[in-house]
């Protein structure tokens, strides 16, 4: 096979994976995205018409809308400057929750993110606590009505107290205490009046009825169930590590994640919020998380614990204490409730990966650069230069290696090019020819490979530049300039429309507006990201490249563009500054080498062209 056919099998292998990749997004994933929600609406609609009809539904929770379910329990209101919402008197369960801080949208007067949603609406979520014990009767579970003690509102500085008596001797007291952010204090007590000693269980866990609508779209980020536990059971001392899984792997795992330990906490997270229950520290717990199904093949998340036996004697009351944190993930709130409840591990829940060691110092300097600069897009640009500016020699001595191995590529080209016409039939003789050149000019064709080393030290950093663009809540509906509203969003300008000069949305387009809002959802960042990465490989030699191998990264900048539109645009704005620094280190270099480059070969025939 000569190189003409090689050349034309790789281009046709490009056309077609893109062919395949568009077919596969129109006639697969669109149409079974359709089907599953209108199975959902189905069920939705069947549900509320047989709940109005005063009928049970089969296998099915009833679907009920937020306010209808919400006045299904008499509650008791939360109030703070962080949240607002109510506690069900029914369970006593945590299911009525909104962020007062964070809004669905850029626009201020959207509504609020809503965290937690009660039984009976079309996706539960909710924390419950309770107790489980052999032959004591009607111990407080999910069914329980508690009623309000003391208290009429939660707020930070005014808690509320719960009761419920079992009818057998055992009265049981609920507390509730919140602060100015995110986290609840629970006082559980239960007082034994019986003639007879009493053991019991008591439990915490966090459901999930149902996988959030934009699960998988956080990239890296951890969006599932989340163990933090003691390595020993026992000792808390030898230390805590965290189980997670993504909600799609949990479903899968024949074996999630389950056991003992010394306290730790236990969560369902997802990008920028999370919701978890923590026992005390000091107490043995058995742990679980876990994925079920209903009949609807509807998935069900939990995370939670139960303690070892407690037991309470005639006269005695026992009381203990935990926590429930619902709320946004902020590094610095995470890491002072880590401090002051000694809670192991906590800062963690971000998701740090496991280079947190150089991915959280890059996440305090981009906050303290948002500080000084006071816009987070500008922040970007100077964390880019910043870091450019440290690994600057190792950057250096790679791009001084290669533009020197360009510079022997070029006074060898035309001796190159004859080689290829005088062996145009005979790849072998051509190799042949080809090294001995190499050998006859003291010319390592390896060379410019070895300049890649450095670079590759830089992979690390890139890594957790992209983690923290990804999972930083402070990115989220933080403008930049121009027609960029939310850093953490992709490009809201798409070519389909001429950015926006058609006054057309292209997702609503019939049949194919799916196609035209996925792959072909191309930006100006983006374009501009693709142009720059094909400069930068313009100013890269290729010497240790066959033809094939050139044809194809050619091509990557196209391929790029059409993976990197789906992007949140701050990350594309770094992809984009990157490599505009890169192109002015690799110009500064060729220029002082006095390699021959595409910026001034473009400006020379510009030049000529007016002089002509």
């Amino acid at each position: 096979m000569n190189k003409d056919d090689n050349n034309r099998n790789m281009i046709f292998f490009l056309i077609a994976s893109m062919v395949l990749l568009a077919a596969y997004q129109y006639f697969i994933l669109t149409p079974q995205q359709k089907k599953q929600q209108a199975a959902q609406a189905a069920a939705a609609s069947a549900s509320s018409s047989a709940s109005a009809a005063g009928l049970p539904v089969p296998g099915q929770p009833i679907v009920l809308p937020r306010d209808k379910a919400l006045a299904q329990s008499p509650r008791v209101a939360i109030d703070t400057p962080s949240l607002k919402g109510s506690i069900a008197l029914d369970g006593a369960r945590l299911d009525d929750l909104y962020l007062a801080k964070y809004h669905d949208t850029v626009d201020p007067t959207s509504p609020l993110v809503e965290l937690l949603s009660p039984l009976n609406t079309a996706h539960p979520y909710y924390a419950e606590a309770g107790y489980f014990g052999q032959n004591v009767p009607n111990l407080p579970g999910a069914g329980t009505q508690w009623t309000l003690a003391s208290g009429d509102k939660l707020s930070p500085g005014h808690p509320v107290t719960l009761a419920y008596d079992n009818g057998a001797g055992l009265k049981f007291q609920r507390s509730y205490a919140i602060d100015d952010n995110y986290m609840i204090t629970v006082t559980d007590s239960v007082a034994n009046a019986g003639a007879q000693a009493v053991q019991l269980q008591p439990y915490a866990s966090v459901t999930r009825v149902g996988m959030p609508s934009d699960a998988g779209h956080a990239g890296y980020v951890l969006e599932g169930t989340m163990a933090t536990v003691s390595k020993d059971a026992t000792d808390a001392k030898a230390g805590y590590h965290s189980q997670s899984k993504h909600y799609k792997d949990l479903i899968k795992t024949k074996t999630p994640p389950q056991g003992q330990s010394m306290g730790g906490w236990y969560a369902i997270t997802d990008k920028y919020w999370m919701t978890s229950v923590i026992p005390n520290q000091s107490e043995l717990v058995n742990y679980s998380t876990t994925a079920t199904t209903l009949p609807d093949k509807t998935p069900v998340f939990r995370a939670g614990y139960i303690d070892n036996a407690i037991t309470v004697a005639p006269g005695a009351t026992w009381t203990s204490q935990s926590h429930i944190f619902a709320g946004a993930k902020l590094h610095d709130q995470l890491n002072a409730y880590q401090k002051s409840l000694n809670l192991p591990r906590f800062g963690y829940a971000l998701d740090w990966g496991h280079l947190d060691w150089l991915t959280i110092p890059f996440y305090l300097l981009l906050i303290q650069l948002y500080k000084w600069i006071g816009n987070f897009g500008f922040a970007i640009l100077a964390l880019t230069v910043v870091i450019k500016i440290i690994f600057y020699p190792l950057a250096h001595r790679s791009y001084v290696s290669m533009m020197k191995m360009k510079h022997v590529q070029q006074h060898l080209q035309p001796k190159l090019d004859a080689i290829k016409k005088r062996y145009a039939d005979d790849p072998a003789k051509q190799q042949e020819a080809t090294m001995k050149l190499y050998q006859e000019e003291k010319v390592n064709p390896m060379a410019g490979l070895s300049g890649c080393l450095p670079m590759l030290l830089q992979l690390p950093v890139f890594i957790c530049l992209v983690k923290v663009l990804q999972m930083s809540i402070e990115l989220r509906h933080a403008p930049f300039i121009f027609w960029i509203k939310d850093l953490s969003a992709p490009d809201p300008l798409t070519i389909v429309n001429l950015f926006h000069l058609f006054k057309f949305d292209p997702a609503h387009v019939p049949v194919i507006g799916g196609f035209l809002n996925g792959p072909l959802h191309i930006g100006p960042i983006a374009i501009l990201y693709g142009a720059s990465m094909w400069l930068s490989q313009q100013m890269t030699p290729t010497t240790a490249m066959d033809p094939n191998q050139r044809m194809m990264m050619a091509f990557m900048p196209l391929i790029m563009v059409f993976f990197f539109s789906q992007l949140a645009i701050g990350l594309m704005i770094y992809y984009f500054w990157n490599n505009i620094l890169t192109i002015l280190q690799q110009y500064s270099i060729m220029r002082r080498l006095k390699v021959e480059n595409p910026v001034d070969n473009f400006f020379a025939k510009l030049t000529q062209k007016k002089t002509a």
